[in-house]
């Protein structure tokens, strides 16, 4: 359990419904089972103090894993190896120390899942590189909440430095579209130079929940005015991040055609 945060609002009415969902679902793990948590989620904590009790005294819970700087793994302080891969961000690296955890828990050393992590290439949708057209690179990736799109927009500006990233946005998720984390928003964007947001059949104004970001954010109805924009807009050496939990009506395709038609 990496991270859990409130979502899917068009079910569950708070955080505390959710937390009580995963409480159930800890219960089912046996004594002899390992639970691998992300120690710096208080709301992952609450969870497993909750579903503490006499039949939990003897569970494993996953503690002293460590990753560092250069993806270095230490379990108890212990140096294991390090973690080659081209994977980003931080969710990344928690992800591979959970994959680890719970590899070793199955007989697998450290050092033979370290190995076999470095070898891994990530699934599609998830910082996917679509197509580089005249030095511009597009990128598609599943974000849709706020706390997932910081944390790609931090991933990417990890790797590509001080390179332009142009942020394309469809705000899709039922949640997303019942305006629960418009607020939140403009702060999961900052990574970006500029936002284009897609504002087609939202119950919000997006415009104005993006208004806080000045002339770096554009809300667009028509997604091939959309396109134009993006495509008028990018420069060699740029960086476009697509990110949608939906098709986004082929916009990938879109954009590396629009700016290949730029680039004539």
């Amino acid at each position: 359990m990496n991270n859990l945060e409130f979502d899917h609002a068009d079910i569950f009415p708070d955080l505390a419904v959710i937390e009580t969902q995963f409480h159930h679902l800890v219960r089912t793990v046996p004594g002899h089972g390992l639970i691998v948590a992300n120690g710096r989620e208080e709301s992952l904590e609450r969870v497993l103090r909750r579903a503490a009790g006499p039949r939990w005294k003897n569970s494993a819970v996953a503690n002293g894993w460590m990753i560092g700087g250069a993806s270095t793994i230490a379990f108890k302080e212990e140096f294991q190896g390090v973690l080659h891969w081209d994977l980003m961000g931080e969710h990344n690296r928690m992800n591979a120390l959970a994959a680890i955890a719970a590899a070793r828990h199955a007989g697998v050393p450290a050092q033979v899942a370290i190995e076999a992590l470095s070898g891994f290439e990530n699934v599609k949708r998830r910082m996917e590189v679509r197509g580089v057209v005249n030095g511009i690179t597009v990128y598609d990736d599943f974000a849709h909440h706020p706390t997932a799109i910081e944390t790609t927009l931090a991933g990417l500006r990890q790797k590509v430095g001080d390179a332009r990233i142009l942020a394309v946005l469809e705000p899709r998720s039922n949640t997303m579209k019942l305006g629960v984390m418009k607020d939140a928003l403009p702060a999961s964007l900052q990574a970006a130079d500029r936002v284009f947001c897609y504002g087609a059949n939202l119950g919000w104004d997006a415009a104005a929940a993006l208004a806080s970001l000045g002339e770096r954010a554009a809300v667009f109805d028509d997604l091939a005015a959309l396109v134009g924009a993006v495509a008028c807009a990018a420069r060699p050496g740029d960086q476009v991040l697509v990110m949608s939990n939906g098709g986004f009506g082929g916009v990938h395709g879109k954009l590396l055609d629009a700016l290949a038609q730029a680039c004539r």
